[in-house]
């Protein structure tokens, strides 16, 4: 086809014609259409946007462009969470087996880092031996048996959205309300659900700057969702301040598995009970959220859980003592610096873009789609809002390859904290539900 016209025509401002959508959908994944001119097109997209109609168009060519997987009847549901992104995101990896022994079934299908914010499977790959990239059939084998899966989609599924996921990294595209809708619900289409929990994120660190636009987001793809048969329900969450005590890939991976253990930070267990609560009302298996949220919180404290999330890592290749003995080290970085407070008092600032920012710097995170990354590396005990510390207390340890790194870090890690004479004002971490009208 000559792409070049739609292009032009999206760049004005007019709006494409679903066939002409899923013909150039067609075309880019068949290797027809080069990166630089789908990099235009994305560029196109950002700036003028694509209306209701057009962004279901695309959402469903992107699913369509490869395999969707089907699974057996069950009276278990099906069903995932996704997040938009932010930094210390880790609620998908203890959530994953929560679901599982509340009785889901879970093909959570991940996505790697953008810009600043951390991948899930980025994380998972700082697992020794974990395999993220699975053929269909040992997913829906997985699924069946264990109960969950995180992995990627494969060369077969939803290939139209791993080709313009790396596009958008490199690109400068990533924060655009109807690509993060068609990126985000293709592969959930293309996961078979029920239902679908989304964590649309807000502030500096997040893609959404303002609770408006995260609102704007939210609605628009609870709406999609919904429409495509998936019950689809949203929560608004705060992204000025990191997720938990530690950023980094590894980092979060060992606090993933605190929240499992029952010693995780109060606001990533705040996400994943909320979560699963959500979905197990959505489901119908439990009347109101005040009682799913007891009943995920008793399943949770049970250790049953912990249990299933190391059955899932058997089941994905994992070496499973490589990785306790892991998780025994204090750290697996070269080097550890803590950047101290130079005052008493109480955080007043704790700012997630600064962190996620030097995060990728320490070699955490991408600067291309083909960036190699340090698993290793990170920030962590980051001490948040509220909460006091001493002259000299540490405010973050930092992780990093060597001591240049680490020292440029400290320097850069001391504009993200401020530190008062009194508490400041606690926002609360989520914000706002937005579900189905």
């Amino acid at each position: 086809m000559n792409f070049l016209p739609l292009i032009e025509s999206k760049r004005e401002g007019k709006t494409l014609a679903p066939e002409r959508i899923q013909e150039f959908i067609r075309e880019f994944t068949a290797g027809k259409i080069p990166d630089y001119q789908m990099a235009a097109m994305l560029m196109a997209i950002y700036f003028r946007g694509l209306n209701t109609a057009e962004t279901t168009a695309l959402t469903r060519a992107m699913c369509d462009s490869g395999d969707v997987l089907k699974f057996p009847k069950d009276k278990r549901p099906l069903a995932d969470k996704h997040s938009t992104g932010g930094i210390g995101d880790k609620v998908s990896l203890p959530l994953a087996p929560l679901l599982a022994c509340l009785g889901f079934r879970v093909p959570m299908m991940s996505g790697r880092g953008l810009g600043i914010t951390g991948g899930t499977l980025d994380k998972l790959d700082s697992i020794p031996g974990f395999k993220t990239l699975l053929p269909a059939a040992q997913i829906i084998a997985q699924v069946q048996k264990v109960g969950c899966v995180i992995c990627g989609q494969t060369d077969k599924m939803v290939p139209a959205d791993r080709k313009i996921y790396a596009l958008r990294d490199a690109s400068g595209t990533v924060p655009s309300i109807p690509l993060i809708t068609a990126s985000i619900l293709s592969k959930k289409l293309a996961e078979s659900l029920d239902a679908l929990i989304l964590d649309v994120k807000f502030g500096c660190a997040a893609f959404m700057q303002t609770r408006a636009d995260a609102r704007k987001l939210a609605k628009a793809m609870v709406a999609l969702g919904n429409q495509c048969g998936i019950n689809t329900r949203a929560i608004l969450t705060d992204m000025n301040t990191p997720l938990g005590h530690a950023a980094g890939n590894w980092l979060e991976v060992k606090e993933s598995v605190e929240c499992l253990d029952g010693t995780g930070p109060a606001d990533l267990l705040e996400l994943v009970l909320d979560s699963a609560a959500h979905l197990l009302v959505q489901t119908r298996k439990s009347k109101s959220h005040a009682a799913a949220r007891q009943l995920a919180k008793n399943c949770l404290s049970s250790g049953r859980p912990r249990q299933k999330w190391d059955e899932m890592l058997v089941a994905q290749g994992a070496d499973l003592p490589a990785f306790n003995k892991r998780l025994s080290l204090d750290s697996t970085a070269a080097l550890v610096l803590e950047l101290k407070s130079p005052r008493a008092g109480f955080v007043s600032k704790c700012d997630a873009k600064i962190i996620g920012e030097t995060i990728r710097d320490l070699g955490g995170g991408r600067f291309t789609k083909d960036s190699a990354i340090n698993f290793d590396v990170g920030v962590a005990r980051i001490a948040k809002p509220g909460e006091r510390v001493e002259k000299n207390s540490t405010l973050a340890r930092i992780h990093a390859a060597n001591h240049g790194q680490a020292e440029a870090a400290i320097v850069r890690l001391k504009s993200a904290f401020e530190v008062s004479a009194r508490p400041g004002k606690k926002f609360p971490l989520i914000s706002e539900i937005i579900a189905a009208k």
